[in-house]
């Protein structure tokens, strides 16, 4: 079959190369219009129910996780030159496109309590802009006379100060976000370099655009550096020009056609699908690498172009492809899983695994058929003396010295079975952010004096309209804020209970002794008081307090800024709490639930977790199967998933001894080196299959025919995979770099057990072969030496 398939591509090359060059215009053109995702809850199921409890509280309450928040320390806020370049920051923030409101010391309001009409005035605080110092020294007493700011636009500790600014939701989830947010930063730095200020600047939407944009910067700037770097190292070994020349156009017409599948299919690049091109670069080399290193051994046999291609097809075609359905497998398993992330990481991963196969299995035959025969100075690589020491160190350690190398791979599994015990799952929203970044250090900065700014939402579902405006619900959420306040990780609440208790204090003229919940005697007195009316009902006061209830004042909002805790510390967090909760609310008469985008970010990277644990086990059912069709034998299969499982093992035992923690980017290693490494085994195998026969069924002479055949193309395209792999580890997100350097030392081990455990298993098993190869001489005459080599291909028990 593949004789023919050779014959097809050689017969209509110049059709298949236009069509070829047709298709990848054509993908061009879509790649060219490809989008990056800025949504963060992509990987968390849409039935799940954390999901449709957040979706319900947005329905309700509007975004929540859309505040940008800008902080300084300064003794100096208070005086007035300061104060009015503060005042002037604030209005700048707010002329900023999808820039909705701000709420910071400026916009502060005080209740004032107007016994002529009975009600309670909104009066912003610090408007119109104070005159004198004294002036502002007034009113900065009567801003800290408020409680219900403490925690909130200051800090209680530190002279501190907070300005949050909430951002348009529709802008956040678009790429109009990054001018948005960088011309908030702009504004900020610009007032920080004025007063010799270092201003911080966290919140959702900076951490969610500056972990984007630079994640996609990074992974372009990496693909560049890989195909430089792969075809530097495709010159040294093949030295020539042409062979780097198609290598690299195979490569980029993969790319075009991985970022072409993701527009077509509907997609945007996230941060997994942005790993795929380098994927491809990864996977199209070796395939290049294999046809042209088969290529070059044949035509130093034969001296032939054209029956060295149809050999090389012939040869090559079967394992190649198998090598790149394994891989396809590895990732298109994904599509199985509950997060529709990895659904999307999946379907266009595997798709265009077999793409590259395709377009290589055109693409180079057919461009070798119009080039000249290699010259000598093109297969000189075939006998490079380091390349040939190597080989013989293998041949001996694998004829000479089995024992001691299953005696140091036992304890290297032993080693890294002890290192997995180790392993721990946790993932953080700003996870791989180096602790150097401004970014953590930001972050940082506000946990410390604000205890954090991602949001936490609890609803409370009263079961009845007006419901929350009842004394007792009040209060209900005021001891619930209270215990809430006490936890370490989170700062103090807000709720529509706090702004009862501010217009509490401004009826008893501001005394901040006053700042509580009324009473059933403070009710009476207060109640026309709280219907707030006149010119300043649409203040950030009256905004805020309605905000925390439903239309119907059935649902009340509380909201909680907190710490960065992890995916492990958070639900523990969450299940100290809801015993409290439960204790404070009746579940007969109230229905209460805790959502909110940390609980999605976090549950979401949980899902990426399982469901890559899930997809690395589906693979390995499937890659069993594809096995067992390709070999037909319990004793191959096993033998080809020993040295797969050992540089697995290897990589978790490092990573559990590193103390490196289970997360998404981490994780993904294993899948992207399990769907690489097999194909080292499958190419071996298959060699060892083809040459069996040739060398009369003698297992040592096939095995070191093998190594030395087979063993320098593995060399070669471990190394190249080596050096593509490196660059990710000189990334500044630590999940990049970990990946980078992860599966580098994976496939290196897979490369090491695959050269030593494979053939020292296949010598270990030589009796049982032996019997197996004496029975197929039984099978009818194999006189031509292709008819020999087509069967050998199948090596079927069956025929037994």
């Amino acid at each position: 079959m593949w004789q023919r398939l050779a014959a097809f591509v050689l017969k209509f090359r110049l059709w298949l190369l236009a069509l070829l060059f047709l298709g990848t215009g054509i993908m061009a053109y879509f790649a060219s219009r490809v989008e990056l995702s800025y949504e963060f809850t992509g990987a968390i199921p849409r039935d799940n129910p954390k999901w449709l409890v957040y979706q319900q509280f947005k329905q309700q309450f509007g975004e929540d996780g859309n505040m940008m928040v800008i902080g300084i320390e300064t003794d100096k806020l208070f005086q007035l030159e300061f104060f009015r370049d503060y005042v002037a920051l604030n209005d700048a923030l707010r002329k900023v496109p999808a820039v909705e409101n701000t709420l910071s010391i400026p916009v502060a309001v005080n209740l004032v309590k107007d016994d002529s009409s009975q009600k309670l005035k909104a009066m912003p605080l610090f408007q119109p802009l104070p005159q004198t110092q004294a002036e502002l020294d007034s009113l900065s007493k009567v801003f800290y006379s408020l409680p219900f700011y403490k925690g909130l636009l200051y800090s209680a500790d530190a002279n501190a100060y907070l300005l949050a600014v909430h951002i348009n939701k529709e802008i956040l989830n678009s790429k109009k976000r990054i001018e948005v947010v960088q011309a908030i930063q702009q504004i900020s730095e610009e007032f920080g370099k004025k007063h010799q200020l270092d201003v911080k600047m966290s919140g959702l939407p900076m951490i969610r655009t500056i972990m984007a944009t630079k994640v996609a910067d990074e992974l372009k700037m990496f693909l560049k550096i890989s195909f430089v770097l792969t075809a530097l190292i495709l010159l040294l070994f093949f030295r020539s020009f042409s062979a780097v020349l198609m290598s690299m156009i195979v490569v980029a017409i993969g790319v075009i056609w991985s970022v072409g599948t993701i527009v077509l299919c509907g997609y945007k690049i996230t941060l997994l699908t942005g790993l795929i091109p380098p994927l491809i670069v990864v996977i199209g080399i070796p395939n290049c690498v294999y046809f042209l290193n088969k290529y070059h051994t044949e035509y130093a046999v034969y001296g032939d172009k054209m029956k060295s291609l149809v050999r090389m097809v012939q040869r090559m075609g079967i394992v190649t492809l198998f090598t790149n359905l394994t891989a396809a497998i590895g990732f298109g398993v994904f599509y199985f899983t509950n997060s529709e992330i990895l659904k999307q990481f999946g379907v266009v991963a595997g798709v265009n695994i077999m793409l590259i196969f395709l377009i290589s299995f055109i693409f180079l035959p057919s461009v070798l058929s119009y080039l000249p025969p290699p010259k000598t100075k093109h297969t000189s690589y075939l006998d490079n003396k380091v390349c040939r020491w190597v080989l013989d160190l293998l041949n001996r350690l694998v004829f000479n010295y089995r024992p001691w190398v299953y005696a140091f791979t036992v304890i290297m599994v032993v080693l890294a079975v002890v290192g997995m015990m180790r392993l721990r799952p946790v993932g953080f929203i700003v996870d791989d952010i180096p602790k150097e970044d401004k970014l953590y250090k930001d972050l940082k900065f506000f946990e410390k004096r604000f205890k954090g700014v991602m949001p936490l939402e609890i609803a409370v579902d009263t079961k009845k309209k007006n419901g929350v405006v009842n004394l007792r619900t009040l209060e209900k959420l005021d001891e619930l804020g209270k215990i809430i306040a006490e936890q370490p990780a989170f700062a103090r609440p807000l709720s529509v209970a706090e702004g009862i208790k501010f217009a509490k204090q401004a009826y008893y003229n501001g005394d901040s002794l006053n700042y509580a919940v009324p009473n059933q005697f403070d009710i009476g007195f207060l109640a026309p008081y709280l219907r707030m009316k006149g010119g300043a009902d649409k203040s950030v006061f009256t905004q805020l307090v309605s905000s925390f209830m439903d239309s119907t004042r059935q649902v009340a909002r509380m909201s909680v800024n907190m710490a960065d805790v992890g995916s492990v510390e958070l639900p523990r967090l969450l299940d100290s709490l809801r015993p409290r909760v439960n204790e404070i609310f009746d579940t007969a008469q109230y229905n209460v639930t805790i959502t909110g985008s940390s609980i999605i970010f976090l549950e979401g990277s949980r899902f990426i977790i399982n469901g890559l644990a899930e997809s690395i086990v589906l693979a390995f059912v499937l890659i069993i199967f594809c096995m067992l069709y390709l070999f037909r034998s319990w004793r191959m299969l096993i033998i080809s998933l020993v040295p797969n499982i050992i540089p697995l093992l290897v990589t978790a035992g490092v990573m559990g001894w590193m103390d490196i923690a289970i997360k998404p980017s981490t994780v993904l290693v294993f899948s992207i080196a399990l769907g690489i490494a097999i194909d080292v085994t499958i190419r071996f195998l298959v060699n060892f299959k083809q040459e069996l026969p040739l060398n009369n069924y003698d297992i040592s002479a096939t095995v070191k025919h093998t190594i030395n055949d087979t063993g320098l193309s593995i060399i070669y395209t471990s190394l190249i995979l080596f050096a593509g792999f490196m660059i990710f580890a000189f990334s500044e997100f630590q999940g990049t770099k970990a990946l980078g350097w992860l599966t580098s030392l994976t496939l290196v081990m897979a490369m090491v057990t695959n050269l030593t455990i494979l053939p020292a298993m296949l010598l270990w098993m030589e009796k049982a072969l032996q019997k197996k190869a004496r029975k197929k001489e039984l099978w009818n005459g194999l006189d031509d030496e292709e008819d020999l080599e087509m069967k050998e291909i199948g090596l079927d028990e069956e025929k037994e």
